[in-house]
């Protein structure tokens, strides 16, 4: 039974940047012991809370109360000295760091670092004993998957003795095992008596894993619940301010000619292991061919041949002419140019320049249009940031501010901008890497069908997305990878998660089509 004493009490919490109210008069009690969940569209003000309550901001007013003692947390350090601990969407790990290096990295017990590691090699076997968080303390991080880099994010968290745990979006880069792998792990930390904050935009996941749910929408609290008492279609509603249709509306396709095919295609990575295995498949106009299986298996390197950013080997044709694989011709502006659009799995570090501003970022790859050119040596920056207010006002991105950086948008509004970008191209093929990844349930909704509507234009669409429910919902086929290899093609009405999960497996069934 939960203490009678909330973990945490947020009272009056408000916080502004410059014009932009993030926080306005934010209450919320959480209990100890439980999970409790916080949604809420982009930039409706999760983030800017957590890091509130996390000291990275300081709130403009307001009272935080741990454990039922008035508590000021001008930073980090006080956070972690009042029993919180923080897991964010994108990991603060050192990549050519050990497991156990980064877990002690400051807070070493003095100059000679022997015995701090001597001491946290002993906590972390009984951590990772005691919560499932099973990970080789002598390994690189750059060498773990993505799911083992995020247990030891929690391990930091523990090691420094964490009893409150705020997990910032953290199945957005998990395959769907590691997902499961990962609640598992936040139901053993609440039997152990941890208070979990879990901020998602994933209705399922709330109502699975939380004992309460907390809803904001733009930058106020709109409701407490008991997610017992509550439903999905409550929550969205409450979290968008209208109904909000959960399932995907599409009308059946009518594929027409080829106009993507590719035979063959082979990827090495940098240290000569072969990635792709001869993958083939066309792709029709008016359709959605979607691409599911377990991260790590091909779908990276597929996208990035098909998008021009890595070499590749076979053959590519595009409306009937060959695509180049390697060299000048093979990169990301020659796609574009063709009419191959493309909206990468990694938004960071694919999709955009984080320094640089919303509307720059929203021409990039499209900066020589005729509607973006002075003349012929000079670009019509106002032009550009005019599409770029029409662009974010279409597609609700918040804040609707073209000249702020990259870096300082929600993860799921830096998606809406490279989505905005790449679907206002009007392309005759859209490559899709995780769509959605991030993103809140409205924009999903809308993103959807901005993808629908593309493909009833009689655009082809490859979709990549480790979300089964999305593959499903949105592919008019379905082809499974595992191992670099295609296993099998299946029609989405004629199939469902169990069977395509076998084949992500690599246990094969169906034939190439």
């Amino acid at each position: 039974m939960p203490n009678a004493i909330p973990a945490i009490e947020l009272k009056g919490i408000s916080k502004s940047f410059g014009p932009v109210q993030a926080n306005r008069d934010i209450n919320i009690s959480v209990p100890k012991g439980t999970i409790h969940g916080i949604i809420g569209e982009n930039g409706a003000g999760k983030s800017t809370l957590m890091s509130i309550l996390y000291g990275f901001y300081k709130a403009d007013a307001g009272e935080i109360l741990i454990n039922g003692t008035l508590t000021a947390i001008p930073d980090s350090q006080s956070a972690i000295r009042a029993g919180i601990g923080m897991v964010f969407q994108h990991f603060k790990l050192v990549q050519n760091f050990t497991v156990l290096e980064n877990v002690i990295l400051g807070v070493e017990d003095g100059p000679l670092l022997k015995s701090s590691l001597s001491k946290a090699r002993r906590v972390l076997a009984d951590l990772s004993r005691e919560y499932e968080l099973d990970v080789n303390p002598d390994a690189l991080i750059e060498d773990l998957s993505v799911g083992h880099q995020q247990r030891v994010e929690i391990l930091k968290a523990l090691y420094r003795q964490a009893d409150i745990l705020i997990l910032d979006e953290p199945t957005g880069v998990l395959t769907p095992d590691e997902a499961d792998h990962l609640f598992r792990i936040l139901k053993g930390l609440k039997d152990q008596g941890k208070t979990i904050i879990l901020i998602t935009h994933k209705l399922r996941e709330i109502m699975e894993a939380t004992d309460n749910v907390s809803v904001m929408r733009r930058g106020t609290m709109v409701g407490n619940v008991k997610t017992a008492e509550t439903s999905p279609e409550q929550l969205a509603e409450l979290m968008v301010g209208r109904k909000v249709l959960l399932e995907v509306e599409k009308g059946t396709a009518t594929p027409g000619e080829i106009v993507l095919k590719v035979e063959n295609l082979r990827v090495r990575d940098e240290a000569g292991v072969e990635r792709l295995k001869g993958i083939s498949f066309e792709l029709r106009k008016g359709e959605i061919l979607g691409i599911a299986g377990v991260a790590g298996n091909g779908q990276s390197e597929l996208l990035a041949a098909l998008g021009g950013i890595h070499a590749a080997s076979g053959r590519v044709t595009f409306k009937g002419g060959d695509l180049p694989l390697t060299g000048a011709g093979a990169n990301g502006r020659a796609r574009r140019d063709a009419g191959i659009g493309h909206i990468p799995e990694d938004r960071q570090s694919l999709g955009l320049i984080m320094d640089f501003t919303a509307w720059e970022n929203m021409a990039f790859g499209y900066h020589t249009l005729p509607k973006y050119q002075k003349n012929l040596f000079e670009m019509d920056n106002n032009a550009i940031r005019q599409d770029t207010e029409a662009k974010m006002a279409m597609y609700d991105v918040r804040p609707p501010i073209p000249t702020l950086a990259a870096k300082n948008f929600s993860g799921g509004n830096q998606q809406k901008i490279v989505v905005a970008r790449e679907i206002e191209s009007d392309p005759e093929v859209l490559l899709v890497g995780q769509p959605t990844r991030g993103v809140d349930i409205g924009a999903i909704e809308f993103i959807h069908k901005e993808i629908i509507a593309l493909r009833d234009a009689g655009k082809a669409i490859l979709l990549v997305s480790v979300e089964l429910d999305e593959i499903l919902s949105l592919s008019d086929r379905i082809a499974v990878m595992f191992d670099g290899q295609i296993m099998g093609f299946k029609d989405p009405e004629n199939t469902n998660e169990r069977e395509l999960g076998l084949l992500m497996a690599g246990v094969s069934g169906g034939a190439a089509k």
